[in-house]
C-alpha cells in the first residue's frame, strides 16, 4: 500500500469535483476548491473521520468494497479506479465479471434526475445505485447479497418480487427478464455471473427453465407499464433505458406525461418519500 500516493490521488480527485458534478447544491461560498471531505464521505457511505485519515496517510488499508464506494463517490473512470485499487495494495477488479463500478457518464445523468425515479443496473439486474425517488417507489434494494442481488434471480425465487406488477402483466415480465438474461449470457459467457444465475435458476424455477429453452434474446430500450405502489396504488409510467457502450450497465428512468394521473402520483410520491416496505421488484 502506497499511503502517500493514495492520499495525494484522493485529494486531487476530490478537489477536481464541484458540487454540481455529483448532484449537490453549491451552497455558501467555499474557501477551498472542490468537494469537502465530509461530502465525499457521505457519497461513499463512510464516516468523515475514516475518509479524512485516508487523505492524511493515517488510515488502515481500505477493503476492496470501501475502495469501490470511494471510486463511485469521486466519479472515477475505470482506469482511475484501477489505479486507486493498486496504490491501496489491491489487484484491480477483474473486468470480465459483472461490472460493479458505475459508469461515470451514467452517474452524471443520474445526479441530475431529482424529480423522477431513476436507477443504474448491471446487465444481470443488480442495482448499482438509485436515486431517492426510486427508493420511494421500490424501497431500498441495497440489502441483498449473493445471487439475490440480481432482480432477475429474485423474480423467479421470491414471490414478493412480483408485487409491483399487475397480475395480468407478470407473464410478459417473466419473458422479458429471461430475454435480458439471455442477452447478458451471450455477451459474458457460461462461466460468468450471468451463467451462474442461469444454472441456479434452472434448478430453482421450472418456469425459468421452460422460458430459457425458448432462446428469446432482447434488451428493452423503452417500455410502458403499470407499477403498483403500496400507498398510491397503480401508477402508469414510461420507461426509458440508456446503455453504456459495452452494454454492461444501463440507466433506467421512469416518467409520466405532464398533467397525467401518473405524473400527479409521482408528485405525491416525492412528498410521501421512502415507504418502509420490503425491497422487491425493480423493472428492467
Amino acid at each position: 500500500m502506497d499511503r502517500a500516493a493514495l492520499a495525494e490521488f484522493l485529494r486531487r480527485r476530490r478537489e477536481a469535483l464541484q458540487p454540481g458534478d455529483v448532484g449537490l447544491a453549491a451552497g455558501a461560498r467555499r474557501r477551498a476548491p472542490g468537494l469537502r471531505r465530509e461530502e465525499v464521505a457521505a457519497l461513499a457511505a463512510m464516516s468523515t473521520d475514516y475518509y479524512t485519515r485516508l487523505e492524511q496517510q493515517r488510515g488502515p488499508q481500505p477493503s476492496p468494497q470501501m475502495l469501490a464506494s470511494v471510486a463511485r463517490a469521486l466519479r472515477l473512470t475505470t482506469g482511475e479506479r484501477d489505479y486507486l485499487f493498486r496504490v491501496a495494495g489491491h489487484n484491480a477488479p477483474v473486468s470480465v465479471s459483472t461490472a460493479t463500478h458505475v459508469a461515470p457518464a451514467l452517474l452524471r445523468v443520474l445526479d441530475r434526475l431529482d424529480d423522477t425515479p431513476a436507477l443504474i443496473l448491471s446487465n444481470v439486474g443488480e442495482i448499482l445505485v438509485q436515486n431517492r425517488m426510486a427508493e420511494a417507489l421500490f424501497g431500498d434494494n441495497s440489502g441483498h447479497t449473493g445471487l439475490a442481488r440480481s432482480e432477475i434471480y429474485r423474480w423467479f425465487t421470491d414471490p414478493t418480487q412480483r408485487r409491483h406488477y399487475p397480475e395480468e402483466d407478470r407473464d410478459r415480465q417473466s419473458r422479458g427478464q429471461v430475454a435480458n438474461l439471455r442477452a447478458a449470457y451471450g455477451s459474458m459467457g457460461p462461466q460468468s455471473r450471468a451463467g451462474e444465475i442461469v444454472r441456479a435458476l434452472q434448478k430453482a424455477s421450472p418456469e425459468f427453465a421452460e422460458l430459457w429453452e425458448r432462446h428469446e434474446v432482447a434488451q428493452r430500450y423503452a417500455d410502458h407499464k403499470t407499477l403498483i405502489h403500496p400507498e398510491l396504488g397503480p401508477i402508469e409510467l414510461d420507461c426509458q433505458v440508456l446503455f453504456t457502450e459495452d452494454q454492461s450497465q444501463h440507466l433506467l428512468v421512469l416518467t409520466a406525461p405532464p398533467r397525467s394521473e401518473g405524473y400527479e402520483k409521482l408528485q405525491l410520491l416525492a412528498v410521501l418519500g421512502h415507504e418502509r416496505f420490503p425491497a422487491d421488484a425493480t423493472p428492467s
